[in-house]
């Protein structure tokens, strides 16, 4: 197996569950106050959007990707069908945040629409931050990359842009896998198509931004989930800690906001980029869902070598 395409997997999945316990907080005083430097996984507190879940656990996001990881393992690959199956299937007994996106999306599947229209028109990156097992188990076919990119995101995210940015950060992760670093990756993707608004201002803004205190970057472009805010946020991240992982993902929960989304995708990108060595050791022991992810990854790997 890759470590770094396992690395990247392990490290979005633990940006995830760093950022559970501060989740939407957006206050960040209140993050200062409660838990000062967020460097271990926190139980969530009431009120918040996960009071039922445990530290380890993840958000609403990370159990979706969690979901996609494990339609890939089962199906030898990326299935529209067997994906939209589980993750209907999943939230049948779920107790954990049920989000707008996802809502919309399971209301549609109610009225029967065709699986290409079930989609929520939500503009948030959640959709594209689940992404991570599909670079996984395509770095090597970036035509079927793309593909299976564009269809696990519309399926819950039917927005060109939020489309459109999975396919960004699937490319940068792929080519970071294969050796580049994230911003000569950055600049790449770029040049081979993104090289249009509002994207090329997105990267940009992000770039320019590394002179800034995280904190400070995330308030100017926005906190929010929407992904005109935190695309430029995940630049920040990736480009300001190029080569420091658990610096970039500790910052990002302590900016607050949808610092889950964000952190999806700056860990996917750089895992694949440092590698295992980067993760904190306490970081994958105390995941409650480590072993899963493991064995799914191996079972990826095999079928697929």
């Amino acid at each position: 197996m890759n470590d770094k395409a396992k690395a990247m997997v392990l490290a979005s999945f633990a940006a995830d569950a760093l950022s559970l316990g501060v989740h939407w907080i957006y206050n960040t005083n209140v993050i200062d106050k409660k838990w000062g430097q967020v460097e271990n996984y926190i139980k969530p507190e009431r009120p918040t959007y996960h009071p039922t879940k445990d530290l380890g656990d993840f958000t609403h996001y990370g159990d979706q990707t969690l979901v996609l990881l494990k339609s890939v393992a089962a199906s030898s690959g990326f299935n529209l069908k067997h994906f939209a199956k589980s993750w209907q299937d999943f939230f049948k007994s779920y107790d954990g945040y049920f989000d707008g996106a996802t809502k919309d999306t399971l209301d549609n599947f109610t009225a029967r629409k065709d699986i290409s229209a079930v989609g929520s028109g939500s503009d948030d990156l959640a959709g594209a931050a689940r992404i991570a097992p599909l670079v996984f188990c395509y770095h090597n076919d970036p035509d079927k990359l793309m593909q299976s990119v564009r269809s696990q995101t519309a399926l819950t995210h039917n927005n060109p842009a939020v489309i459109e940015s999975a396919e960004f950060f699937a490319g940068v992760a792929g080519r970071v896998i294969h050796g580049e670093t994230p911003l000569a990756a950055v600049q790449q993707v770029v040049d081979d198509g993104f090289s249009r608004e509002p994207y090329q201002k997105w990267v940009d803004d992000g770039l320019k931004s590394t002179d800034k205190d995280t904190r400070q970057a995330m308030l100017d472009f926005g906190q929010m989930c929407e992904i005109e805010a935190a695309f430029p946020c995940v630049i920040h991240l990736i480009a300001k800690y190029e080569e420091n992982l658990s610096q970039g993902l500790i910052e990002n929960a302590m900016a607050g906001g949808d610092s889950a989304g964000r952190g999806l995708v700056a860990g996917m990108i750089l895992g694949a980029h440092l590698g295992p060595e980067a993760i904190p050791q306490r970081w994958l022991t105390d995941l409650k869902a480590y072993s899963q992810i493991v064995q799914c990854l191996h079972q990826i790997d095999e079928k697929s070598g």
